[in-house]
Formats: C-alpha cells, sequence, structure tokens
C-alpha cells in the first residue's frame, strides 16, 4: 500500500476527482451515530471525502492527513462552504496525534488506517495498537470510531486484499468492532473516463477489467467497522 503513498502528494487533485465519483456517505455514518452538534475528528481526511459531507451538522471539526497538498484541498472545499464551524486542517501520523485526550464525539477515518495496518509490514500490529490508543485517548466518554476501509475495486461482492485481512479480523476480534459492507461504486459515465481517472491509482490490471467488462461504472465494495466506547 506504502507505493501509492506519493500520489497524494503529486496528484492529488486527481485522486479527489476519481473518489467525487462515489455515493456520499451521509446516510451511512449518521445511522450508526448522529453527528449533528458533535465533536469530530476525520482521521487521514484527505481532500475531505467524509469531512465535506459531515461538517455542515457538526459543532467542530478537526482533519488530520499525512499529505498537505491533500488538506490543501479539503481547506479551499470548506472555504467555498461558507460554514459557521470552527474547524481546521493538521498534517499529522495517525500513531500520535496532536489533539488533547477526550476532546472528540466521533472519530470517522475513510480508507487511510490501512497504510499503516498492511500486513506485509512487521510491524503493522504495533502501528495497529498505537492508533487505536490514540483514537481512545482523544475521544470523550461514549465516544464512536467509525472506519471504512476497502473489500475490494472491480468487484460486485466483498474481495478483500489479502495483506489487509489479518487488519480487518483484528478490528472484530481484537477491538471488538461491529463490521458490514457496501457498495461504493464509481459512476464515470463512459468506458474512457472510467479508464482515464482510475489507471494512475489502480494500474493495469483493473484498466484491463473495465475494458473486459465494459464498465462506464466501476464496482467497489467497502467495508465499515464501528464501534462505541
Amino acid at each position: 500500500m506504502t507505493t501509492q503513498d506519493p500520489i497524494y502528494t503529486n496528484h492529488s487533485n486527481r485522486y479527489d476527482a476519481m473518489v467525487s465519483r462515489q455515493p456520499d456517505l451521509y446516510d451511512i455514518i449518521n445511522k450508526i451515530r448522529v453527528f449533528k452538534n458533535l465533536d469530530v475528528l476525520d482521521l487521514g481526511a484527505g481532500a475531505g471525502r467524509l469531512s465535506t459531507v459531515i461538517a455542515p451538522e457538526v459543532k467542530s471539526l478537526i482533519c488530520t492527513d499525512i499529505s498537505r497538498p491533500m488538506l490543501d484541498i479539503l481547506e479551499n472545499k470548506l472555504q467555498k462552504m461558507s460554514i459557521p464551524l470552527n474547524w481546521k486542517t493538521v498534517v499529522s501520523d495517525h500513531r500520535q496525534l496532536p489533539i488533547p485526550d477526550q476532546t472528540v464525539d466521533l472519530v470517522v477515518s475513510g480508507w487511510s488506517i490501512c497504510y499503516l495496518a498492511d500486513a506485509s509490514e512487521n510491524n503493522w500490529e504495533q502501528n495497529l495498537e498505537r492508533m487505536m490508543s490514540e483514537m481512545q485517548r482523544v475521544l470523550k466518554p461514549n465516544g464512536t470510531i467509525i472506519i471504512f476501509e476497502t473489500m475490494g475495486t472491480g468487484y460486485e461482492t466483498p474481495h478483500p486484499p489479502e495483506f489487509l485481512q489479518p487488519y480487518y479480523a483484528w478490528l472484530q476480534d481484537q477491538y471488538g468492532f461491529d463490521h458490514q459492507w457496501i457498495r461504493t461504486d464509481y459512476d464515470f459515465g463512459s468506458v474512457d473516463e472510467s479508464i482515464h481517472h482510475t489507471e494512475f491509482f489502480f494500474g493495469q490490471e483493473l484498466v484491463d477489467r473495465i475494458i473486459q467488462n465494459q464498465w462506464s461504472t466501476v464496482p467497489e465494495c467497502a467495508g465499515i467497522w464501528w464501534k462505541h466506547l
């Protein structure tokens, strides 16, 4: 997974254009935890796939990410929304958050924790433990964690990457998260657009499947894990 890290710095606008073709996740998040008037941390906020959905209703919003270019896109979006909201963006590692103890009600994280919990890395368990400890530290009593991760791009039913399966198992078995999966398809409108928007990130294997299946809408599955403290 770490081979994609430069994309978030060098191709942040292309990445944002790609994920903007997915459905928003307002209803999913709000069903797990009603977020109106809550203090929220978006961990690995990127260009705001989750932040821009919840921002109009939350009390405050802290958006952390390791990539400043991604956060710059998010800042521009939030500024254009002209929301009377207490928000800030912070370049930060998930394992050491510059956030005081017990100051947020809800932590959301989309497609981000996986980069430090990739089982091909020898220290993934320690990374995950540190991230979980940090999330629990910043949460108020009765806080909630909601995590979104890939369950396979180019698949209509869950097909999680092998190197993430131990991480997913630990979320449920070691940390007591509940779990479900949903479809988060990319709607591009044409086969050519599908190729144009996905090749830089997913590579030739997905392009070949798009051509073979003539996908103008590229199927994707996502897993959702949540826990109420």
